[in-house]
């Protein structure tokens, strides 16, 4: 039986009337840029979140990129986010010449570790008139962390962190969009809990353009026009350019797509969660969390719909490279996400890092293996790779 990771052909067959008729719409209009699908999408988007403001751009790496540069954090500037991400999280730091400052994560989560980050803000850093300075007197300004695999941080941490050394606080929440955390206070979504919140659309996303595409939310009025101003090349009245931005828009055809499936999207990412339950479920009853680890939900009895929205399901084994070549044997799909940490990559050999600085995220690299999960996915095919795993086991 042949298992894809991710089949978006079902999605898509449902939806093909809809998303047809919206894209016709957009080709006959000759709107493609910065045009009534682009501000509905973004008007709906807002209220999804909770957020004051929506702001669609190219993707979700220019989500991030875009925000650092309307923040002007530059060249001197330090800021820390985590050692296990996609590489924009930390690649978009250096893009705008600023020093990426990474942390370990949690084992269980794979989010940046509280305990870490205060281990590092306490042995390290020191204030010098108001601000917080490192071991290599650079400035640390702002605070990334990012959701990883549709599950929030310990953003009550993060807040509580970024207000006791005046840092800025953004969200890169590209895997998490619709993801709620218990924060003191009340629920909130990803995205909305800091100064600014970061998505991507990618294809492959809980809610996936037709190519590339991302949103940045926030809630302050005038950090939302600056950010609209950016991704516009900086531009207010037109060709009057009052800070230099990016060509960071999101095309009509991506906002009218992406309009036709947000009021899907809580539907497609409890769906996932039915997925990771069965998974779960068939894994103990099984016996095998004790040859692999299980995703957690730490969220999960806290009053929240979408504590965990799933964007993969990521089992560890010290035998990931056995286990995902038996797999790919049957014919199943696996992934790593990832197989290097980031201070792992050769493009960061500059900051000095070494092997053993990471542990956690070093071994989660090693051992991390994502397994096929999408809304459609049948309970035959979810079977067949809980049977396949068991018999490597066995």
């Amino acid at each position: 039986m042949r298992v894809r990771l991710l089949d978006l052909g079902g999605q898509y067959a449902a939806l093909s009337k809809e998303l047809r008729a919206a894209t016709d719409e957009v080709l006959s209009s000759q709107r493609f840029i910065l045009g009534p699908k682009l501000v509905q999408f973004e008007a709906a988007a807002a209220a999804y979140c909770g957020a004051g403001h929506a702001i669609g751009v190219s993707s979700g790496t220019d989500a991030l990129l875009a925000v650092l540069m309307a923040l002007e954090i530059g060249l001197g500037d330090a800021v820390i986010t985590t050692s296990y991400s996609f590489f924009a999280t930390g690649g978009c730091i250096t893009r705008v010449g600023a020093t990426p400052v990474f942390i370990d994560i949690d084992p269980n989560t794979y989010n940046i570790s509280p305990t870490a980050l205060r281990r590092y803000l306490e042995k390290f850093c020191h204030a010098v008139d108001g601000k917080l300075v490192n071991e290599n007197q650079q400035t640390i300004v702002a605070l990334v962390p990012a959701h990883l695999f549709g599950l929030c941080c310990d953003m009550n941490e993060m807040i509580a962190i970024a207000r006791e050394h005046n840092l800025i606080l953004i969200e890169d929440a590209a895997q998490a969009i619709g993801a709620e955390f218990p924060l003191q206070g009340g629920a909130a979504k990803a995205g909305t809990m800091s100064d600014a919140g970061c998505f991507s659309f990618y294809p492959s996303k809980n809610l996936g353009a037709a190519g590339d595409a991302g949103l940045v939310v926030c809630h302050n009025e005038r950090f939302a026009e600056r950010m609209r101003q950016c991704r516009h090349h900086g531009m207010g009245a037109q060709y009057r350019h009052e800070f230099v931005g990016g060509n960071f828009r999101m095309d009509e055809i991506q906002a009218a797509i992406l309009g036709v499936k947000l009021p899907h999207l809580d539907n497609w990412s409890a769906a996932r969660r039915q997925v990771a339950k069965f998974y779960t479920d068939e894994f103990r009853r099984l016996g095998l969390e004790k040859k692999i680890q299980l995703p957690v939900e730490p969220y999960a009895e806290r009053g929240l719909t979408n504590h965990h929205i799933y964007h993969q399901y990521v089992i560890r084994s010290q035998r990931r490279d056995e286990l995902r070549k038996h797999l790919a044997e049957r014919e199943i799909d696996t992934a790593v996400y990832y197989p290097l940490a980031l201070h792992e990559q050769p493009c960061f050999e500059y900051l000095g890092y070494k092997a053993g600085d990471f542990p956690e995220a070093e071994r989660a690299a090693r051992e991390n293996l994502a397994l096929p999960i999408y809304p459609e996915l049948s309970r035959e095919s979810q079977q067949y790779v809980v049977n396949c795993i068991a018999e490597f086991f066995s």
